[in-house]
């Protein structure tokens, strides 16, 4: 009897042990400079720093970090790339920084997954997060044309893409109650109303309007 009775409390505290979660530690470490490279070949002065989970570097970031909920976050990520040239004799690599997409970091299960953003562009996009919508202005495949652009986490389809004529545009500016977002391109404000089925555009103001 009391046989049965230590098996059953020890099958118990294995049970519990497995069903506890794992604690995980994510830490962004010190500020460093290093010069980015665009894929012209000018150089930059940017900062980054390591991306720490469990004591063990992931990756490098650039950029304040967004909380899009208590348990994630999201980051742009910086690499370095090997720039050595296939004839050069010398076989060491030549790594150069270069910034990439953005990332979502899980506080409690240390994931690290790379965002799928439409039609973003790592040399004018200037990604400015509310919520877990990202607004920026992107470019499509062939570079042929350029758009205000809104997404929003675990959704492939974004919420608005509006072709403009410009090349860049300004980091947009977001509202809340309701969610709005500006986008400044070539001098003039657009504003959208933004909800999880789209983006509708906002008449302006009188006060953006001025006098008659």
């Amino acid at each position: 009897m009391r046989l049965t009775l230590f098996c059953v409390i020890a099958a118990m505290l294995a049970t519990g042990s497995y069903a506890a979660p794992r604690q995980h530690t994510v830490v962004l470490g010190k500020w460093r400079t290093v010069e980015v490279r665009s894929e012209s070949g000018t150089g930059q002065e940017t900062k980054v720093r390591e991306l720490i989970i469990d004591g063990r570097v992931r990756e490098y970031t650039s950029g304040a970090p967004h909380d899009v909920t208590e348990r994630l976050f999201v980051v742009r990520r910086a690499y370095r790339m090997n720039d050595s040239l296939p004839d050069e004799t010398k076989r060491i690599p030549q790594w150069i920084w270069r910034l990439g997409g953005w990332i979502s970091v899980d506080r409690q299960t240390g994931h690290v997954a790379q965002l799928n953003l439409p039609a973003f562009d790592g040399e004018i996009s200037e990604v400015t997060w509310y919520r877990d919508y990202a607004a920026y202005c992107g470019v499509s495949d062939d570079g042929s044309k350029n758009y205000m652009m809104v997404a929003q986490l675990e959704k492939r389809k974004p919420l608005l893409k509006k072709e403009i004529t410009a090349s860049a545009c300004a980091e947009p500016r977001w509202e809340r109650a309701p969610s709005r977002v500006t986008f400044l391109v070539a001098g003039e404000k657009t504003t959208f109303a933004v909800h999880a089925r789209g983006a509708d555009l906002q008449p302006e103001s009188a006060e953006e309007e001025g006098p008659q």
